[in-house]
């Protein structure tokens, strides 16, 4: 979940995480980065980052991919909820 401001920054993140170590720390990571950045700016986060800034060995590289889609998710879901009829003028193009 995010929070953004009127002047479209992120001013807010939370998360849920169900796993291991990895997967809570990528996630809580996401959050922290995210927080004070643009949506745009958000969506430039990758979990290669993620894990670079985590050392994140190569078997828990999914953790952070899953940080990845989250905040993607997270951003997506906001940006439908500002203007619902845009999907739907996007389905019949």
């Amino acid at each position: 979940q995010v929070e953004v401001d009127e002047n479209g920054r992120i001013v807010d993140a939370r998360f849920k995480t169900f796993g291991c170590g990895s997967a809570i720390a990528s996630s809580s990571l996401a959050t922290e980065w995210v927080k004070g950045k643009t949506v745009d700016e958000a969506l430039k986060i990758k979990n290669t980052d993620i894990a670079k800034e985590l050392c994140l060995p190569p078997v828990k590289l999914h953790c952070s991919m899953l940080a990845e889609d989250a905040i993607k998710a997270a951003l997506a879901d906001y940006k439908l909820k500002q203007d619902p009829n845009k999907e739907e003028s996007e389905k019949k193009a």
